[in-house]
């Protein structure tokens, strides 16, 4: 289960709320906990909070997919970049009236140099990004009941191990560049007479980085990285659907870059026993039409084991009845869904003489009360 907070309860709004109460209420906690404003020590990851949150919920395609599916909806579609730049219209408009700067200018005093690095493995914008890797698995039901934890060997470029990442021959390390004083970008200003403007670059001497390697690696030549194989362990989400799910940062790395993401891939075997709708199974139980006239009890099966039900008398084909809560997960909530049972009545086509007679005797006595058969 995720340890993130409801997006809703994050801002104080209730889950019907219109855009226009999640964006006041986020204006609201904005300016209370914006780190220009609130020198506390929680500010900075109280602000963090709200912004996922209202970045989130401002956006119609991502709330709607928080809540069928909640944070594991969100988080398995959606890389930290995604969710941020598609609200970046909604947060410009907040941001707005702020003074100081937009977007990019409120988000990089918390986040750094390049705008997001180290919120949520985002990376900075105008860096470049290593290739995303994808990866194919099949789960049974029973596995998105019980979650289930996958162990691969990721073939992708690794950290140098003659030189730990660094790119460095060994015994010598990175020295800070001269011309941008290790910032890594380089200020130019330019005079009109009644104003000055003032652009920021990356540094061309060290590429942006603020540090230089003076002696390489002689096994990765300074990248700091070779094609190798990592081995990753994550556990796939209870209640999980078909789709694409995504661990960030667990893609391609590049030099100097920032790494890709690692595309899950999943596909649910289709059951021999039961069907699925979201959270909720289907089983179709055959009884014969003496059981159906009679009642009787009778063994199903479950995702969780054998279980016995009552067949009540006059019980008609295609009678559906609810076992609660023996269905799968709800992504993102406490709460399973249920396994519906519906009776199928066998209609003998063949009959043995015997069989005949008593059926014709039954009938007889009935004496076309209302066709019980």
């Amino acid at each position: 289960m995720s340890s993130k907070r409801d997006y809703y309860e994050v801002l104080g709004v209730q889950k019907n709320a219109s855009l226009d109460e999640i964006k006041a209420q986020y204006r609201k906690l904005a300016l209370k906990f914006h780190p220009d404003r609130n020198k506390s020590p929680d500010a900075t990851e109280h602000f963090k909070e709200i912004s996922e949150a209202y970045a989130v919920l401002s956006d119609t395609e991502k709330r709607k997919v928080y809540d069928t599916y909640g944070h594991v909806g969100v988080d398995g579609r959606y890389t930290t970049e995604d969710i941020f730049r598609g609200a970046r219209v909604n947060f410009e408009d907040i941001f707005g009236g702020f003074g100081g700067g937009g977007f990019e200018s409120i988000f990089e005093s918390l986040f750094g140099r390049g705008g997001f690095g180290g919120f949520g493995g985002f990376g900075g914008f105008g860096r470049e990004r290593g290739s995303d890797l994808v990866y194919n698995t099949t789960i049974t039901l029973e596995d998105v009941l019980r979650g289930k934890r996958e162990e691969i060997d990721l073939q992708k470029n690794v950290d140098c191990e003659n030189c730990k990442g660094s790119g460095c021959a060994p015994g010598t390390s990175k020295r800070t560049c001269n011309v941008c004083n290790g910032q890594g970008q380089v200020r130019t200003s330019r005079s009109t007479g009644f104003s000055t403007f003032v652009t920021v670059h990356p540094c061309n001497t060290c590429g942006g980085e603020g540090k230089i390697i003076e002696r390489p690696c002689n096994k990765c030549k300074g990248s700091g990285k070779i094609k190798g194989k990592k081995h990753l362990s994550f556990d796939i989400p209870l209640g999980i659907d078909n789709g694409d799910y995504v661990i960030n940062g667990e893609g391609e790395s590049i030099p100097n870059g920032i790494s890709g993401d690692l595309i899950v891939r999943i596909k649910v075997k289709s059951h021999d026993k039961f069907k699925r709708d979201g959270a909720d199974i289907f089983y179709d139980a055959n009884i014969s039409m003496v059981d159906a006239v009679l009642g009787r009890n009778i063994t199903i099966p479950t995702l969780e084991g054998a279980e016995k039900i009552s067949v009540e008398p006059g019980t008609q084909s295609n009678t559906v009845t609810k076992l609660k809560g023996k269905g799968l997960p709800n992504p993102g909530s406490r709460g399973r869904g249920d396994q519906y049972v519906r009776f199928v009545v066998n209609i003998p086509t063949k009959l043995d003489k015997r069989q005949r007679k008593l059926l014709e005797e039954f009938r007889d006595m009935s004496n076309d009360e209302k066709g019980w058969l």
